[in-house]
């Protein structure tokens, strides 16, 4: 064999080897750095192409590789405006592009007709003797080319998927978190004067609403339910954080304005004038036959009297919480509760839904299933199977969570 025929079989096999080795690369968790310095190995040592620029498209254009290129070439190529018009492999030694001229040969790397990267590369070393290593090494570096591009798509790929399990984890845990601060219907303190059933359902892994019911002292209950603005993880902290703090500070000797200004406080230093909660807040006195309630801007719950067989609105209250700093006008609603009676109250999910493209906002389903005769359990269980067969039939569609919270006082 021949010097020359032994010289072309180890660089025909150099190349082989390489392009394997960098299809393994494919499925291996290389770091781009690590594949471009390889590229960069490649052609500049083994091949000799010693002027390499290497464009990615992510969002916007980045240049990963730039060897032998002064920054004053490199910073001026923009392959919006240089690169795009070319779809194929192109010399461009001549171009009427000057900053071109700097390069032999551009090598786009087209996917879908759409170009994701360009590839410029050049020999600068005195070419007496003989072909230009970019000419003669040209499909090869077009095919590595491409298998870079690949292997670092592949990449991008797999860490964009390890991001969102991690994020999908990470809500999982979140959903469960928050689970465990909605007190299920077991937990629910029932007595001979009052008994409580509820209803909770996330539209999302972690909704914004919540509610609890807290037992005081001399037999009084307190219960709360809330809705805060925005959804996600954000929202769900900070309602997780509310609920620590109504947790402590509803007490038996608190009042209500005073329990909902320190509420109003700490709701504005944990989310710093970015988000707000509306909120129902009520206390009822077995002995006394009072209910006495705040409502911060909620939707307004609906007390139902057995006696005149009538449906009110409880509206008293004032603005929500985390919206200004101090509370300008907060009046405390109250209520004899002296015939059997029922009190249900409810987040925005329920009433404000999309229907024939439209966002509508009714509130009749709550006074339509609890003016009647029935319990309090079978008033909620029929307002839910209204909504959820309304759901199912496609007449509307629920883009919100669901939280109910009914009360029955004999």
């Amino acid at each position: 064999m021949s010097f020359n025929s032994s010289k072309r079989l180890k660089l025909s096999t150099f190349k082989l080897n390489t392009l394997l080795s960098m299809a393994q690369a494919i499925s291996g968790e290389m770091r781009t750095e690590d594949l471009m310095d390889r590229m960069r190995t490649i052609l500049n040592e083994d091949l000799e192409i010693d002027r390499v620029l290497f464009f990615k498209f992510e969002e916007k254009w980045q240049l990963l590789l730039s060897t032998n290129c002064p920054e004053s070439i490199s910073s001026q190529i923009d392959p919006d405006k240089d690169l795009l018009c070319f779809d194929d492999i192109t010399f461009v030694s001549t171009s009427a592009n000057r900053v071109l001229q700097e390069f032999d040969i551009i090598i786009p790397v087209v996917q879908n007709n759409q170009a994701l990267a360009y590839i410029l590369i050049a020999d600068t070393k005195d070419q007496a003797k003989g072909v230009s290593a970019t000419i003669k090494h040209l499909n090869f570096v077009q095919t590595l080319s491409i298998i870079i591009f690949v292997a670092i798509e592949n990449l991008r790929l797999f860490h964009k998927t390890l991001e969102q399990e991690a994020m999908k984890k990470e809500l999982e845990l979140a959903s469960k978190m928050q689970n465990l601060l909605i007190p299920n219907q077991e937990n629910l303190p029932q007595t001979n004067n009052v008994k409580i059933h509820s209803y909770y359902h996330p539209h999302a892994e972690v909704g914004g609403d919540f509610y609890d019911v807290i037992p005081l002292e001399r037999d009084e209950i307190g219960f709360c339910i809330a809705d805060v603005s925005g959804k996600g993880m954000a929202a769900a902290i900070l309602m997780s954080n509310f609920q620590a703090n109504l947790s402590a500070l509803f007490t038996y000797d608190i009042t209500l304005t005073g329990l909902v200004e320190k509420l109003n406080t700490r709701v504005l230093d944990a989310a710093k004038g970015e988000r707000f909660i509306t909120l129902f807040i009520g206390r009822y006195n077995p002995n006394r036959k009072t209910l006495e309630y705040i409502n911060a801007g909620h939707n307004p719950p609906i007390f139902y009297d057995s006696k005149t067989k009538e449906c009110h609105q409880l509206t008293s209250g004032c603005v929500g919480l985390g919206m200004v700093d101090d509370i300008p006008v907060m009046n405390v609603g109250s209520l004899r509760v002296t015939s059997p009676s029922k009190l249900i109250c409810y987040t925005d999910g329920l009433v404000e839904f999309a229907k024939e493209g439209k966002v509508v906002m009714d509130h009749s389903i709550v006074e339509n299933c609890i003016g009647n005769q029935g319990n309090i359990a079978d008033n909620v269980n029929e307002i839910v199977r209204v909504r959820v067969e309304e759901e199912e039939s496609n007449i509307i569609q629920i883009f919100d969570d669901i939280s109910i919270l009914g009360f029955e006082f004999r």
